[in-house]
């Protein structure tokens, strides 16, 4: 039963019915995309943690809440609000922003008199880009003037819109140059678009379960652009390889679905593994995020073992039309001759070489030894995006910043103790240097519940904001609120919301980390037959990770390039994102080793000496392994050219690592490691021959049939 559903059973019938399995295929993803418009998508309302959570709770069980509110921002730094032009633009602006909103505009002054903010609480709906256009019009009539409607989060969305339209171009430009051809090209595209569109469709049912950000699509078409690619080039290489021995195309893709199809299964089953480490966290955004990288990853493998060779059986010879024969293209159907030098010269030193490697990856690590993460100030984001502008508009109206809010509950019988109480938290907040009036509140229809919103000092978002956070936690609110019998409060908001998710990240990356080892282990061990290679694949891929978070660190934490990548940084990582990284690069990096030691593991099973299969294994797929990482180094390196500060590190994390990992680690460090273990690579102790053995080709024996190398 197990290999009438093996990779290579699949991979046989879908070339004996080509047709039927694209349709089957076709249909699949048809499906997946009805499921979406039948079900829709449910996105997550809030991804808050403990305290921040119960203050959201609260706030939606008593319906509580604040009007949204639209700023314009105009400033001068020769001209102050008195002078004709000034006042001329602000009234333009005020009257326009109330035709257009509905709601009446109110305006404040800076300090020094050369800005102005006016404020409408809108009562109708708005094109949020006419109005944007039209206000920066109104700064047009005096050089000297600017005026700008404040809206902080849209050049994240524009960053996102941009890496997303480019990655499909800059991942085929990539293949072209492997392939220098555009129909081998094109199928690795087609099979990774059409994965990540059935992921897409599938997201409307599992969101029913898992409420998704906005975040997990672009998460969902990184992954899936990556591991889609990655799983195709592989096959169509080695089917290409093994039409130029000279068997027949069907005979070709029999032997590639017995090699590439069970290393496919094998890699991407890690990657989906590694994925749903992000589940122990107990975060509805990482829920939602391991929950659409899962099903990517799936959907990616499934298509690669069902419909690539039924795509490779119609096309045959024509894989290889559309040459482009002045194009440089990488050698991806025969050994390398730059890895194959490479690894020979790593063979005979292998001492050296393993230290030099080990070395750099270790010294790259270190600074991540002082990493500090955090949610990073609008200040220390690019200095071209929108939200620098929010932090230099908040310094001029402090009253505008990101506020703390406090929620309330009580009994009928306390309303006159919690007003009391309220006054005397407002009036300490302001005396203490907590927050900024003027507060707002939002009283509960049931007259028993409030929500106080304190605009705190500081930008809202960086370390100061977040002590005035604390504060209000552990001595303002106990001391008034907290005294009044009966009454149940909360500090939710941006910023206590950014404590309470750091928090919990710190608190449950350990455990994430030893579910996502534990479980590639045993993938491997049982995958491989061996205990030593499933514990130098992982201590591998630690060394990559943790040169990946000493270079975040070097560059955004020690302000190293901040002049070279256009930002400003306030000396933290991200808090989300140390953990996100190491799911992410542990199942990427995990692909490569599946499909390198695959191909070593095909010459040891011929009865190869270890560093015969370690040469021919890492030649032969050194080339394509580096067309893979060149596509995600790619596609990753455009979030390390946009504006905000979250995406730069996240694109420039995955970029270093993938790029490490590719050249460093696979090229140096694991023939160099394999040498020197020479035959213990394959030891596996006696009481776990009762282990399956699934061999490379892709069937499941029985321990019986298990060779001497493994009974060590």
């Amino acid at each position: 039963m197990i290999k009438r559903f093996s990779p290579t059973t699949v991979g046989r019938w879908s070339a004996r019915r080509p047709v039927l399995a694209i349709a089957a295929w076709l249909t699949f993803v048809l499906i997946a995309v009805l499921g979406l418009t039948v079900t829709g998508s449910k996105p997550l309302q809030s991804g808050a943690v403990g305290e921040s959570a119960r203050g959201d709770a609260l706030m939606n069980s008593h319906q509580l809440g604040f009007a949204p509110r639209e700023n314009a921002y105009l400033h001068s730094d020769s001209l102050t609000v008195d002078a004709p032009r000034f006042r001329a633009a602000t009234l333009t602006v005020a009257g326009m922003m109330h035709g257009a909103l509905g709601g009446l505009a109110s305006v404040s002054v800076s300090r020094d008199r050369r800005a102005a903010l006016v404020t409408v609480v809108p009562t109708k709906p708005f094109d949020a880009g006419a109005l944007k256009a039209s206000v920066a019009r109104a700064g047009t009539a005096d050089p000297r003037l600017s005026t700008v409607l404040a809206d902080p989060g849209a050049d994240s969305g524009n960053d996102l819109s941009r890496a997303e339209r480019l990655s499909i171009p800059v991942t085929l430009v990539v293949l072209l140059i492997s392939f220098g051809s555009l129909v081998a090209a094109a199928v690795p595209v087609l099979l990774a678009v059409t994965a990540v569109v059935a992921a897409f469709g599938l997201l409307g049912p599992i969101s029913q379960l898992f409420p998704l950000d906005d975040s997990v699509k672009t998460v969902v078409l990184l992954i899936g652009m990556a591991v889609g690619v990655d799983y195709a080039l592989f096959y169509v290489v080695r089917s290409r390889e093994e039409r130029q021995r000279g068997g027949s195309i069907r005979a070709a893709l029999e032997r590639t679905s017995r090699t590439s199809g069970r290393a496919v299964l094998v890699a991407g089953t890690t990657v989906m593994l590694a994925m749903a480490g992000q589940f122990v966290v107990g975060s509805d955004i990482f829920n939602g995020i391991a929950s659409g990288t899962i099903v990517v990853v799936a959907c990616a493998v499934v298509g690669s073992v069902t419909v690539l060779p039924a795509l490779l059986q119609l096309l045959g010879p024509r894989i290889d039309r559309g040459r482009i024969p002045f194009l440089p293209h990488l050698r991806t159907d025969g050994e390398s001759r730059f890895w194959s030098g490479l690894v020979e010269r790593v063979l005979r030193r292998p001492v050296p070489s393993a230290c030099l490697a080990a070395g750099l990856l270790v010294a790259l690590a270190v600074p991540a030894l002082g990493m500090q993460v955090a949610k990073p100030s609008s200040d220390a984001l690019s200095s071209a995006g929108q939200s620098r502008l929010a932090a230099q508009v908040t310094r001029e109206f402090p009253g505008t910043s990101s506020p703390a809010i406090v929620v309330a509950s009580w009994p009928v019988a306390q309303r006159a103790a919690v007003r009391a109480a309220v006054g005397r938290l407002e009036a300490r907040a302001a005396a203490e240097g907590v927050a900024h009036p003027p507060f707002e509140i939002a009283l509960g229809r049931d007259r028993t519940s409030a929500a106080l919103g304190l605009p705190l000092h500081g930008l809202g978002d960086n370390a100061v904001s977040r002590r005035a956070v604390r504060e209000l936690r552990e001595v303002l609110v106990p001391q008034t609120l907290g005294r009044v019998p009966g009454a149940h409060s909360a500090v939710t908001g941006d910023t206590a919301q950014d404590i309470d998710f750091t928090a919990q990240m710190r608190h449950g990356v350990l455990y994430v980390v030893a579910f996502v080892l534990a479980l590639a282990f045993a993938l491997l061990l049982v995958a491989f037959r061996s205990l030593v290679v499933p514990l130098v694949a992982i201590v591998l891929n630690l060394l990559s990770v943790g040169a990946a978070y000493g270079v975040l660190v070097f560059v955004f934490q020690h302000h190293w390039a901040e002049g070279l990548l256009g930002f400003h940084s306030d000396g933290a990582i991200i808090s989300w994102l140390p953990l996100f990284l190491f799911v992410v690069l542990f199942g990427l990096s995990m692909d490569y080793h599946v499909f390198i030691l695959s191909r070593v593991r095909e010459g040891v099973h011929r009865g190869m000496s270890t560093e015969a299969p370690l040469r021919h294994g890492i030649g032969r797929t050194a080339g394509v392994v580096s067309a893979a990482a060149l596509v995600m180094v790619g596609v990753f390196s455009l979030f390390g050219t946009a504006g905000a500060l979250d995406l730069k590190e996240a694109g420039v994390g995955l970029a270093v690592a993938v790029l490490l990992d590719a050249t460093v680690v696979r090229g140096v460090l694991l023939p160099a490691t394999m040498k020197l273990l020479g035959e213990r690579n394959w030891y596996l102790p006696r009481r776990l021959a009762w282990l399956p053995r699934a061999d490379l080709e892709g069937a499941l024996l029985s321990p019986a049939t298990v060779g001497p190398e493994e009974r060590c």
